[in-house]
């Protein structure tokens, strides 16, 4: 099924590591053009340096982008109309998770968790969706987590804005929808992932990574821990064609955990 996204324009958040990188590469090599952005700059232009090795020049393109500013979500939103010819997949990846229960999480913690996570996908999906319009059929998608849908006490300001990225996408999909744009709108929830993300988790706690990823894996009823293209796979069915018929609507990859 080699070509699953042939021809979409895709501008992909946090395209520097981890998730955002696996996006970017599995769309590029279905047939996507991307636009890798992120607010570190060189990792973004690294990742679509990598993507034009493989697939060749002018297949990916990228832009230091802070998603907290609605400014430099115009100027993300123009280089796609620019380099690429338009834009008809958005995928909101970038997000941060911070420390403490609901007594010490810091307030200004509390308020850049929701500005990454939540004031993101508002300013790019606003800034977005008139250029989204232009090249319909178009989706966007929301990457939330399993940890917006079930709670912990030890993370208040990430279950939240994250619960919040999940209601948002129906909302966006719901209206979408109502004005008959032709562009759907869904959330993925994904649990623990083998990112860089884990590299620092195991340096805070003083472990070797493997025995994180087993203390993880535990917590998962399949007993292992994602790899980033279990993620990305689902992406590209989101961006594809093949999911037309699904908007508002919300895919928990995370081992069994909600079944529980």
């Amino acid at each position: 099924m080699a070509g699953r996204v042939a021809g979409k324009l895709a501008l992909i958040t946090g395209a520097a590591q981890g998730l955002g990188a696996a996006h970017s590469a599995l769309l590029a090599r279905e047939g996507a053009r991307v636009l890798c952005t992120d607010i570190n700059g060189e990792g973004a232009a690294e990742t679509a340096g990598a993507i034009n090795t493989e697939f060749g020049a002018g297949t990916a393109y990228a832009i230091g982008h802070d998603v907290t500013d609605p400014g430099s979500w115009e100027a993300a939103v123009e280089m796609a109309r620019d380099e690429m010819g338009g834009l008809n997949v958005l995928v909101n990846n970038a997000g941060i998770g911070v420390a403490g229960n609901i007594e010490t999480c810091d307030f200004a913690d509390w308020q850049r968790c929701f500005s990454v996570n939540v004031d993101s996908i508002f300013h790019g999906c606003q800034k977005a969706l008139p250029l989204m319009r232009e090249h319909a059929p178009g989706s966007i998608v929301n990457i939330s987590s399993i940890a917006g849908l079930i709670a912990s006490d030890t993370m208040p300001a990430y279950n939240s804005s994250k619960a919040a990225v999940w209601m948002l996408s129906k909302s966006i999909a719901l209206h979408c929808a109502k004005q008959r744009m032709n562009i759907r709108c869904n959330s993925v929830h994904p649990t623990f992932v083998d990112t860089p993300i884990l590299d620092g988790t195991a340096r805070h706690h003083d472990i070797d990574k493997s025995v994180l990823l087993e203390k993880l894996a535990r917590q998962i009823p399949l007993k292992v821990v994602g790899e980033p293209d279990d993620i990305a796979n689902a992406v590209l069915y989101l961006a594809s064609d093949e999911s037309k018929f699904m908007t508002g609507a919300e895919l928990k990859l995370d081992g069994g955990i909600s079944a529980m």
